[in-house]
């Protein structure tokens, strides 16, 4: 049985969403909200859509049909000047941090500063050594290379983007893959900490139910384009739908 959470005032809100490609249904009339300041995971497993549920949400893809709400307004077809300004409140962790190589740390992360909000280089050189310092990693990393660094390393340079530009909502897609437990630990510490200091919303997707448990206040599931369980993370052990049951045993229980 699906479960609403006690939610606050919705952030973020997707609202009979669906998407196609060709004749695979990929989200099918999905609804689900995130509260201002909650913090929400999206579990799931492969191919079920979760990463399409992000992009359609940041508008990388564009519903086949439903809104999307973002503070209340529908930015489904919004145009390019208005969706960038709704948008510049929004900070995101990709999947593997997605650095771009040929860029020294410190330009990765002030890179939307210099390219979006005009600001000088110099400025941005200060801005991003200080996101720098919110993750832990000191002014010496800011004039390495991505390719110098560790993966946990890179996640926190990853991460120190997204909240450079202090966001009210930000987006994390699978933030621990690839990572040894202890690194994995110490980033889903971090963005449990730079969440609740900055007093903004999250959306994580993520495969990893610990990584769920650690840095969510709401856990939804989706299953075949649509959300089959959503409640509180502390209620997950109690849930009986059998796909809820299968992530926190390790066992299928017959899901298909």
């Amino acid at each position: 049985m699906t479960q609403t959470p006690n939610l606050a005032p919705a952030k973020l809100e997707w609202r009979h969403v669906t998407k196609r490609f060709g004749a695979n249904k990929v989200l099918d009339g999905l609804n689900l909200s995130v509260g201002k300041g909650r913090s929400l995971a999206l579990l799931g497993r492969s191919g079920q859509g979760k990463s399409v549920t992000i992009k359609v949400a940041l508008g990388l893809m564009r519903a086949d049909g439903g809104a999307v709400l973002l503070d209340g307004v529908d930015v489904t077809h919004l145009h390019e000047r208005e969706r960038r300004a709704s948008f510049a409140g929004i900070g995101m962790l990709f999947q593997g941090a997605a650095l771009f190589d040929s860029l020294s740390v410190w330009e990765n992360v002030g890179f939307r500063l210099i390219n979006a909000d005009g600001t000088t280089r110099r400025e941005a050189r200060d801005r991003a050594i200080e996101a720098l310092a919110l993750v832990r990693l000191g002014p010496e990393v800011a004039d390495r290379y991505p390719a110098e660094l560790s993966g946990g390393m890179q996640k926190r340079v990853g991460l120190a983007r997204a909240i450079v530009g202090a966001p009210s909502l930000l987006f994390f897609d699978e933030p621990t893959t690839g990572l040894d437990p202890i690194t994995a630990g110490a980033i889903n510490e971090l963005i449990v900490d730079k969440v609740r200091s900055l007093g903004c919303t999250a959306v994580s997707i993520t495969h990893d139910l610990t990584s769920a448990r650690m840095i969510a206040d709401d856990i939804a599931m989706l299953d075949h384009g649509k959300i089959v369980w959503h409640g509180a993370a502390a209620d997950l052990d109690h849930a009986d739908h059998p796909l809820v049951r299968a992530f926190v045993t390790g066992k299928g229980d017959g899901v298909e």
